[in-house]
Formats: C-alpha cells, sequence, structure tokens
C-alpha cells in the first residue's frame, strides 16, 4: 500500500485491521506493529466479533467468493499458487479499473475514479491540519 500512497503523494497516516495475531502484538516482539510504529502509521482495530466495523472489507471478501473463486474453480485447475495469484491480481485490477461499483461513495464509477477523485479533497485536508509556524 505504501508505494501506491506515495505515487499519490498522500501518507498513509491509519491502518485499520481485525485483531488477528499476524497484525497484532508488542511492536517489540512483532514486525507489522513495529513497521507501522517506524512508519508512524496510527493502527486501529476493529470491535471483537463485530464484522459490521470493517464492513466493507467483508463486502470485498464476498465479492471475491461470489464473482472470482466460486467461478475461477470451476473452470480452472490450479497446480501452483502463483497461477492462482496471477488471476487473482487480474481479477483485482478488473475490480478496481473497470468494474462499476454502487456502493456508499462509488456511485457507478470505480474504485479508482472514485478514490483519484477524493485525492484532491485529501490534500485539502492535509494541509488544513499543518498548523501554521509560529
Amino acid at each position: 500500500m505504501l508505494p501506491f500512497f506515495d505515487q499519490k503523494e498522500i501518507p498513509l497516516l491509519r491502518i485499520l485491521t481485525d485483531r488477528g495475531t499476524e497484525f497484532n502484538g508488542r511492536p517489540e516482539n512483532h514486525e507489522y506493529e513495529l513497521y507501522l510504529q517506524i512508519e508512524d502509521i496510527d493502527h486501529s482495530k476493529t470491535k471483537v466479533r463485530h464484522p459490521q466495523s470493517n464492513g466493507i472489507c467483508e463486502r470485498l471478501h464476498r465479492t471475491m467468493q461470489d464473482e472470482f473463486y466460486a467461478i475461477t474453480f470451476r473452470k480452472k485447475l490450479y497446480h501452483d499458487l502463483e497461477a492462482l495469484q496471477a488471476d487473482l491480481d487480474q481479477w483485482l485490477n478488473y475490480y478496481n479499473n473497470d468494474r462499476p461499483h454502487s456502493g456508499r461513495y462509488c456511485f457507478g464509477k470505480t474504485p479508482m475514479q472514485t478514490f483519484d477523485e477524493s485525492i484532491t479533497l485529501a490534500k485539502q485536508k492535509l494541509l488544513n491540519q499543518v498548523s501554521p509556524a509560529a
């Protein structure tokens, strides 16, 4: 994610994850937490047993299941993980750049169109948060 945000000249300030052990631990013993601390990225966590607090991600998982995995595994037999990953990457590119969405903020646009349209607003918000030097 960081290279993507760097390319768009938007700093990644906060990340939301569930409370899985792959995301949580003490920074001195956990590489992910240490990385976030070094990069000065705030780590927010969802409520326990409350998937609604990460609804957008949960919806993506359902869409991936319905539109990619359920169809792909009926059409093709994979012999290695790399081939599956290549097909998933291709589908994710379609999902983000070509597939119109009817979600809360997209209104029939693709996620990348929605994101690109919000960059100016995000940069303005960052400028407003910087206090002038006294």
